[in-house]
């Protein structure tokens, strides 16, 4: 990607980042909170502040050079800490506390897609061009973290819901990948493999935002 072209990409592309990160983060912590896990209220990650989310390899310099190399956008925010055995049913409450980051960009990108289909509807100006530049850039982003962190993988937000849902046994083999699991993404992701895996489900998703808001 030429500079130009990335600087304008980045335009369009920070505050969609900016928003799925921080709210992805926020979310965990908030369902964490309800379910009695107050780690993340205490230190102050229950917040829409995006400076307490930036990770400044994940959040910042991963995703410049996914963008100049090409490819699926990839990158992370600071994980917010969780206490597990600070919830009340720790196995049962996992679930809705991984769940809550991919559950927020699936709501974002349902926004940022009725933002375009908006968008779509008024004559078109210097303006508009770039509301929908950033809409589709937030439809992108949001739909990439979602898929992306609903791969079965320790700590990936999939890795807690499949140790949630298994049988003790089995839960407890999975989560020992935990401490290898981010070295295994960061493998993939710089290889073709994480795309041909995320490939498919990023372009159904795809499909089904396009045939709900006619986009």
């Amino acid at each position: 990607m030429q500079t130009d072209q990335l600087i304008q990409t980045i335009a369009l592309a920070a505050i969609p980042v900016l928003f799925a990160i921080t709210l992805h983060e926020a979310a965990h912590g908030y369902v964490a909170r309800h379910f009695g896990d107050m780690t993340a209220y205490q230190a102050g990650r229950i917040s829409l502040n995006p400076l307490r989310h930036i990770d400044p390899v994940g959040t910042v310099l991963l995703p410049l050079l996914t963008l100049w190399m090409g490819g699926i956008l990839f990158g992370w925010a600071k994980p917010v800490p969780v206490n597990f055995s600070a919830l009340r049913n720790p196995k049962k409450d996992m679930l809705w506390v991984a769940i809550a980051g991919p559950a927020s960009n699936l709501v974002m990108a349902l926004g940022w897609a009725l933002l375009y289909k908006l968008g779509l509807l008024f004559p078109e100006n210097y303006f508009a061009d770039a509301a929908l530049g950033m809409a589709k850039w937030g439809i992108n982003i949001n739909v990439v973290l979602m898929v992306l962190n609903l791969l079965p993988l320790p700590p990936l937000d999939g890795g807690r819901v499949a140790i949630s849902l298994l049988p003790h046994r089995q839960a407890f083999q999975l989560a020992k990948i935990e401490p290898y699991g981010m070295f295994i993404l960061i493998f993939l992701a710089v290889t073709p493999v994480l795309s041909l895996i995320l490939s498919p489900i990023i372009g159904l998703v795809f499909k089904l935002l396009s045939l709900l808001f006619g986009i």
